[in-house]
């Protein structure tokens, strides 16, 4: 049945680009952005279909995804006035979503959280570049680093707690204070959040389901 399915699906692939290239010899379509929206969202479609026809290969889900999020900016740039820097955080951050789909899918796959964040991390810095200062970018990039590591060490996996993963969230979580101290106000609002968190965590701490006790 999953033979037939990949099958189908490549008979389909070849057909929508057979015909794509012939309404592009016509003339019917102008660009080649044209083109390459379509091929792009077929094979994103063809990459994620694949996957739920095997939940096994997982490694479906990047090629899948990531080719969805091509599209998706080459969309935006195309037939929106979306900017060139929010184009480009789709596309980086889309690839970013992939990997953390992964680890959603098959949590022994743990690993996927760490390109899935700083990912997503570049993509919100590449997003605020042009309007932020690079101590208001560069401290959420050391933010992002920072959180990486600490959903590393919180997030459950088969593995076993990753305890190791808090000293890199310290440091570079204190890197990025330290960088945003130069933006001047910022600054203020960063204590209290900092204040929050750590209150969150040990909140957390003190009402989690424990070992049962005999």
């Amino acid at each position: 049945m999953k033979f037939v399915i990949s099958k189908a699906f490549l008979g389909l692939i070849l057909v929508v680009i057979g015909i794509v290239l012939l309404l592009q010899s016509k003339g019917w379509i102008e660009g080649s952005e044209v083109f390459w929206i379509i091929i792009c969202g077929v094979g994103a479609l063809l990459f994620l279909v694949a996957f739920i026809s095997n939940r096994s290969a997982w490694w479906f889900i990047i090629p899948g995804v990531s080719l969805l999020g091509i599209t998706l900016s080459m969309v935006l740039s195309e037939f929106t006035s979306t900017s060139d820097a929010i184009t480009g955080a789709v596309l980086i951050g889309s690839i970013g979503l992939s990997f953390f789909l992964v680890y959603f899918v098959q949590k022994l796959h743990w690993w996927a959280i760490i390109p899935g964040c700083v990912l997503v991390t570049l993509g919100i810095v590449a997003a605020l570049e042009s309007s932020a200062s690079e101590n208001i970018t560069g401290g959420i990039f050391f933010i992002g680093l920072g959180l990486t590591f600490a959903l590393v060490a919180l997030l459950p996996n088969p593995v076993g707690k990753m305890t190791w993963a808090w000293i890199p969230a310290a440091v570079l979580l204190t890197i990025a204070i330290i960088t945003l101290a130069g933006a001047g106000t910022v600054i203020n609002y960063i204590w209290p959040v900092v204040i929050v968190l750590l209150g969150t965590y040990f909140l957390w701490r003190a009402f989690r389901p424990g070992p049962s006790e005999h």
